[in-house]
């Protein structure tokens, strides 16, 4: 065998990562992710750097943040060709082999994600896209399982076969809404421990139009949300025992000490939390994701708290391979944590932002310690205190100003949030002007009245002076 390390990298999409066993959450039942946090490290606030499928793993694929790739959507990723840490260990000698989702280049996704993604900063607040969330209860087992057969049988086929090392990259969809699982899931999920979020009466305008957008209109009964959180936990179940079938065909096939194991997920999802599903937002339940490392040289039961994010994800890899770090690279890698120690050139905070569908204008975060400052360009800014309120429930901007302009402050270190909302504004309208002028005047009237409900003349309105705008 080759004496550097192989790679096994596992991600899933819409894993909340506060929802596992190891991080304490009263409902969830992951005692395989449990049991790989304890032979590894667990980094217990991970963050995406965008809530999204696309935008989010062109940031982790890339190494750099989502405003400088222009990874603005899920159909405007990465392009063909570009570098990525992929690229970077096939050009080393590594054997990648990718199995299930990637989602990190342009040019995929549906005509409505993409639709919706130009037109919602036109600022039509009506329901369309999404459906009215409910669980359901159906026979068969999620598809992921067959990217689990296809990893497991790429492994015995392949992994002891050259002395030249491996990354197995498997991507997962679940948990990723719709809230579906089998009753054999649904099972392990106590109800008893299953909780009602709180409810928020008074939500930020921009929360306010995701929310609408998102279909969830009209109140839902404590039944519905609990019905539909203990279905999330229990797609989480069937997603964590498809973690432990990888991490234990590596054990059997005797490259325990010999394979890092990487779990990561894209973003979170907000699982009915103010009132609302999805990913989407800068809230916690959206923007927080599991991580977990372990592998050769990792000492067991480690726990970090410092702040972390999955554009941290392509300097590890390059530490893990040996190899030098390119140029341009937003992250630090976290082999010093892994290894027991800090990384003592990592600042405390993380970054974050979001450009894309359901949202009428763009989204920034940054988090320094337990306080989160949330800008949104046109409106006004939110500040949390997690440490307080880990519900985000009470905005502190009026209240600790001080605090307020120190995060501001630090946000503008990283980008001119308003100048990067401009572009995105003036991509959007480009965009949606080109595929309007590209389509014949029925077909456009009908995806639009699929995309937006109650689209007609007073709509088209709306659409037309916000692209003569710009």
């Amino acid at each position: 065998m080759t004496d550097r390390p192989n790679i096994l990298f596992i991600s899933s999409d819409s894993m909340d990562g506060r929802a596992m066993g190891c991080t304490g959450h009263p409902a969830a039942h992951t005692p395989h992710m449990d049991r790989l946090a304890e032979r590894g490290v667990l980094f217990t606030h991970t963050y995406c750097n965008s809530p999204q499928c696309c935008p989010s793993r062109a940031s982790m694929w890339s190494g750099r943040y989502v405003h400088q790739e222009e990874a603005w959507n899920n159909h405007k990723g990465l392009e063909a060709g570009a570098p990525t840490f992929q690229s970077r260990l096939d050009a080393d000698g590594f054997r990648t082999h990718i199995v299930g989702k990637t989602d990190y280049l342009s040019g995929y996704h549906s005509l409505g994600a993409r639709v919706t993604a130009w037109a919602d900063p036109a600022g039509m607040q009506v329901t369309g896209l999404a459906a009215r969330p409910q669980a359901v209860v159906v026979d068969e087992p999620h598809h992921d399982w067959k990217s689990i057969d296809a990893s497991l049988a790429w492994l015995d086929a392949h992994a002891l076969e050259s002395d030249a090392p491996f990354m197995l990259y498997c991507g997962l969809n679940l948990p990723h809404p719709p809230f579906r699982t089998t009753q054999e899931w649904l099972d392990v999920i106590d109800p008893a421990c299953v909780t009602v979020p709180p409810y928020e009466a008074e939500m930020h305008p921009v929360m306010d139009f995701i929310r609408v957008r998102k279909g969830c209109v009209g109140e839902f009964t404590d039944e519905e949300l609990l019905a539909i959180r203990r279905t999330y936990y229990a797609m989480v179940a069937e997603l964590d025992a498809m973690v432990g079938a990888l991490v234990d065909r590596i054990d059997a096939l005797g490259l325990t000490d010999s394979t890092y194991i990487i779990y990561i997920s894209d973003h979170g999802d907000t699982n009915m939390e103010h009132r609302m599903h999805l990913k989407n937002s800068l809230y916690e339940g959206s923007a927080r994701v599991p991580m977990m490392v372990a592998g050769p040289g990792i000492a067991p039961g480690g726990r970090v708290d410092a702040l972390v994010s999955l554009v941290d994800i392509y300097p590890t890899l390059m530490d893990m391979a040996g190899l030098a770090h390119p140029e341009g690279l937003m992250g630090y890698s976290l082999m010093p944590e892994l290894g027991g120690g800090a990384n003592r050139e990592r600042p405390d905070q993380v970054f974050s932002e979001y450009h894309s569908n359901f949202q009428n204008t763009s989204s920034f975060m940054l988090r320094r310690g337990d306080y989160k400052y949330i800008a949104y360009a046109g409106y006004e800014s939110q500040l949390f205190h997690l440490g307080e309120d880990p519900d985000e429930m009470h905005s502190l901007v009026d209240e600790r100003p001080e605090v307020a302009a120190e995060m501001a402050a630090g946000l503008r270190e990283i980008l001119d949030h308003e100048e990067v909302a401009q572009k995105v504004v003036a991509y959007d309208r480009a965009a949606f002007r080109a595929w309007r002028d590209a389509t014949d005047p029925v077909e456009y009237h009908e995806a639009m009245s699929r995309f937006y409900r109650g689209w007609g003349p007073e709509k088209e309105r709306i659409i037309e002076d916000w692209l003569a705008r710009g």
